[in-house]
């Protein structure tokens, strides 16, 4: 008996392995470039592709910068990249710091679905926030506001924890306010002194982030209405640096390291194909 088995085992060892099965087709391929600001050009950022969100509220979150408008000390293109820079100083009475909010709201400067890239070296500093994120054009569900229409973030940054990486969605079903978002974390040693390439892949059923290629989030459509998936309408994409707040103050601000710059190599929108 002991002889039959092992003939057996050592004859199962030597079968041929089954076929290994084709790779599978993606659903969904992103080539075609349909919007993007390369920044080959010096001054302010084009007026055609980018508007600001201005002022020194504290933006729902403390924040202690004041946003303001077409100041190239805040926003400028110099040396083929787009410059947002926060600093230490008082225009208004209430914000200490100056900084600048970009939005994508010029002709193709939004869409529903695709892949967006921004190639960037975000800002070092304890007190620094810098964000490269999406909102929706407009406010359809709900309570007409955040967070029921949705929000997308493509990368986010706190100072106190250096090269620690953040990719977030939030809804009314999931968001920070109630601590159930749905989030991804990823850590570049050399994330403040290099550049680094941060990407979202959008279809109806899926947002994936990536680092250079690398995948590090994802969620799904639960199909279970706009609060868990406000994602199926235009999104535009938004670019800042805040100072402080409620995430970004948590330990609290150098005022040492000011001026901080979060450099932008290029942006671009590929639209989604359905394989």
């Amino acid at each position: 008996m002991i002889s039959i088995l092992f003939t057996g085992l050592m004859l199962l060892g030597h079968a041929d392995p089954p076929a290994a099965a084709p790779p599978a087709k993606p659903r969904y391929t992103f080539t075609k470039l349909v919007w993007s600001d390369e920044f080959n050009y010096t001054g302010l950022p084009d007026s055609t592709k980018w508007t600001y969100d201005v002022g020194g509220s504290g933006w729902g979150n403390k924040e202690e910068q004041y946003y303001t408008r077409r100041r190239l000390q805040n926003a400028r293109v110099e040396g083929g990249h787009l410059i947002v820079e926060a600093r230490k100083e008082a225009l208004v009475a209430a914000n200490p710091y100056t900084s600048a909010r970009l939005l994508s709201r010029g002709p193709g400067g939004s869409q529903t679905y695709g892949r967006i890239e921004v190639r960037a070296k975000i800002p070092a500093g304890r007190g620094t926030w810098p964000a490269i994120w999406m909102l929706p054009d407009q406010n359809t569900y709900g309570n007409k506001g955040w967070p029921d229409n949705g929000e997308i973030d493509i990368m986010e940054h706190v100072g106190y924890d250096p090269n620690v990486i953040h990719a977030t969605t939030h809804c009314k079903a999931y968001y920070f306010r109630i601590n159930n978002q749905k989030t991804g974390i990823t850590k570049l040693p050399d994330a403040t002194t290099a550049f680094h390439t941060y990407a979202i892949e959008w279809t109806p059923e899926t947002i994936t982030a990536d680092v250079d290629g690398e995948l590090y989030f994802a969620t799904r459509n639960e199909r279970t209405g706009w609060e868990a998936w406000p994602w199926d309408k235009p999104f535009h994409l938004l670019l800042n640096v805040a100072v402080g707040g409620e995430w970004g103050g948590q330990k609290g601000i150098d005022e040492a390291a000011f001026p901080q710059q979060m450099v932008v190599d290029y942006v671009r929108f590929y639209a989604i194909k359905k394989n």
